[in-house]
């Protein structure tokens, strides 16, 4: 069972203790019935589609693909997000809390910011206020610039000249760095790797623009080192 597509669910067996804890991916998904995750991520999710001043319907509707709020609860998921979607301020509690928590488990981290990033797009537009706050929530959970950068570049696309970015690397790195780049970015990311996990269509999906995004990066980078090296 997925974080996305249960996370609300435990949330709600927290409260039933006659109810047996689900199964879950220790590596990549928060502790069972970890209700203050499921808070703090809805608090993050609507405090971002705040952040360029206008919480549209389609951020909402893309949270909800998300998060995937299980059948009976779709109003109440909406009243959760509309609460805190009032106002950006408190978002870093939220992030802070969750990076303290799970700084162990990098890729729930990550899941968490694809998962923003898939909401900030929703309206056909990442605004730069967008940016900085993803960039903002991506400090408090522990990455680096170049970590964020990375992150960035796979969900956004490279700024044009810089497929390095997608890689996490920096320009000037050799051949061989950018193929253990690739092959460790490509096996991380892997659409596969997504689905054993359990997630709903729309993170393998992200996964697949990931993939894609990855290998064209390196196919750049592969060309540009070539030609330096004739």
């Amino acid at each position: 069972m997925s974080v996305w597509s249960s996370i609300l669910e435990r949330a709600a067996r927290a409260f039933d203790p006659e109810a047996e804890p689900p199964e879950f991916s220790e590596e990549c998904a928060p502790r069972p019935n970890d209700v203050g995750f499921t808070a703090a991520v809805i608090g993050l999710a609507a405090k971002m589609a705040k952040a360029d001043g206008e919480a549209t319907e389609s951020e909402l509707r893309a949270a909800a693909q998300v998060f995937r709020p299980p059948q009976g609860e779709e109003e109440n998921f909406r009243r959760a997000f509309n609460l805190a979607k009032q106002t950006v301020l408190g978002f870093e509690s939220y992030a802070k809390q969750i990076g303290r928590k799970y700084r162990a488990r990098p890729c729930l981290l990550e899941d968490v910011l694809d998962g923003l990033f898939h909401i900030a797009a929703a309206d056909g537009h990442v605004a730069p206020a967008e940016i900085e706050y993803l960039a903002q929530v991506a400090q408090h959970f522990g990455f680096s610039d170049m970590e964020f950068r990375r992150i960035k570049a796979t969900n956004l696309g490279p700024d044009a000249g810089d497929p390095y970015a997608v890689l996490g690397l920096l320009p000037g790195a050799s051949m061989e760095e950018a193929r253990q780049a690739w092959r460790r970015a490509a096996a991380e990311n892997h659409p596969d790797r997504m689905t054993q996990r359990g997630a709903p269509p729309e993170f393998v999906a992200i996964a697949r623009e990931k993939t894609a995004a990855i290998n064209a990066a390196y196919s750049m980078i592969r060309e540009e080192l070539s030609v330096a090296a004739k």
